[in-house]
């Protein structure tokens, strides 16, 4: 067996419900479009931190979303980066009155999605861009 899923198709939503059900004292999920937030809604004053990327990794993203870490994670399909409506409509959700933190990987469909996702929120943010991980670095 090499893989441990229904269907390609559904794999994304079905290990998000799956997730936010299992956490749901941690986690909220939004489906339309699909992003993460941490549970009990936005802390007021505090600067919120979303992130997110390409799914196949779980779990990443939503996994590092909880009280001390980030507030919002956008989940892209497999392999591919989320949407830039991701973005928007996670920072309308995290938004506490101190704006937005993005936290973009240098990825460029990522960064590309992240920018857009910024121009087209409602909120106050700016942009921080991590390197790609150092263990692949001189990777041929």
């Amino acid at each position: 067996m090499k893989k441990f899923m229904n269907a390609a198709e559904t794999m994304l939503a079905e290990s998000l419900r799956g997730f936010a059900t299992a956490h749901a004292d941690i986690v909220s999920l939004h489906s339309a479009p699909v992003f993460v937030t941490r549970a009990g809604g936005p802390r007021r004053g505090k600067v919120a931190l979303i992130s997110g990327g390409g799914s196949g990794h779980e779990p990443l993203h939503a996994g590092f979303v909880g009280r001390g870490m980030l507030d919002a994670a956008c989940p892209g399909q497999v392999f591919t980066a989320p949407t830039p409506d991701q973005m928007a409509a996670a920072a309308a959700a995290a938004d506490g009155g101190a704006g937005v933190l993005f936290i973009v990987k240098n990825y460029s469909g990522d960064l590309m999605n992240f920018e857009m996702g910024a121009d087209m929120a409602s909120v106050e943010s700016a942009s921080v861009i991590t390197s790609d991980d150092g263990a692949v670095e001189n990777s041929t």
